[in-house]
């Protein structure tokens, strides 16, 4: 049994958020470099451009990216050998981002309830997804996820008999209706299968993946794209000024689902794309 003192996490958390929010991750700065040679508006492209010397300037003086950084989210995986001590995954988490968000000068942005909207003054508490595995591993990603995209997204328990085409639809609608509001180029996180809420948590999921980096299963791939070319012809744009790329990745996940069921989730990420990764 591997035992790993709450505090070691809460440190670990704590650099992910300011991480996060400051420096955009490589493989999503590559992605905005490749939209900007691909970009056909020169009004798209100024934006791209822009969005580059902002992500520059953001990790060069240690501030935030966004005014927006966010709801934090993590997701774990937490092997069945490890034991964490002086305290539970979600008290570490939370004191972690306490200090993040207060120490990274980051905008705190939760409120206690939907009806009782005041600040919790430390953007706690965060969501936890917690994954069991094998082993010893303890493995925490971080996404910080700002309301305008998250708002955008949305949810349907499609029918089998409506089949592949209503959830292409459905997709590429829900971006038509975000539109600019989502703050393109996006990312957009997709969730088929499982039950009502396991589509959302797939969806989200989705999103940590490395921009267009591939599905494992070719199939699953294959929609991949044909999604992101669909979205792109949209016209929608960088910023909603219009151009052809509206998105940069579509990433798909998939879980068994019920033989009468075929839930589909959307979850879009704006261009403040902001993952970062800690295994311990």
């Amino acid at each position: 049994m591997r035992e790993v003192p709450a505090e070691t996490i809460a440190r670990a958390v704590r650099d992910l958020c300011i991480e996060a929010n400051t420096c955009l991750r490589e493989d999503h700065l590559s992605a905005l470099r490749r939209a900007l040679e691909q970009e056909r508006s020169e009004l798209g492209r100024e934006v791209i451009r822009q969005l580059l010397e902002n992500a520059r300037v953001a990790c060069s003086e240690c501030v935030a990216f966004c005014q927006d950084t966010g709801y934090a989210v993590f997701f774990v995986e937490l092997g069945q050998e490890v034991r964490i001590t002086g305290g539970t995954l979600q008290e570490a988490v939370d004191e972690g981002v306490r200090r993040g968000y207060r120490e990274g000068y980051l905008r705190k942005s939760i409120v206690e309830s939907p009806l009782r909207r005041r600040n919790t003054g430390d953007n706690t508490p965060a969501i936890v997804y917690c994954e069991p595995v094998s082993g010893e591993q303890l493995r925490v990603t971080m996404l910080a996820k700002g309301a305008g995209c998250d708002n955008a997204s949305a949810i349907r328990m499609l029918t089998p008999a409506e089949g592949l085409e209503a959830m292409k639809r459905f997709v590429v609608e829900t971006v038509e209706r975000a539109g600019p509001n989502a703050s393109p180029p996006l990312t957009v996180g997709v969730g088929l299968g499982g039950t009502f809420e396991k589509a959302a948590v797939l969806a989200k999921k989705a999103l940590v993946r490395s921009s267009g980096e591939p599905h494992p299963d070719p199939e699953v791939a294959a929609l991949e794209r044909e999604l992101l070319e669909e979205i792109n012809a949209t016209g929608i744009g960088p910023a909603g000024y219009g151009g052809t790329v509206t998105a940069l990745a579509v990433h798909v996940e998939t879980h068994p689902t019920h033989i009468a069921a075929f839930p589909v989730a959307v979850n879009i990420d704006c261009h403040s794309h902001r993952v970062r990764e800690a295994r311990l």
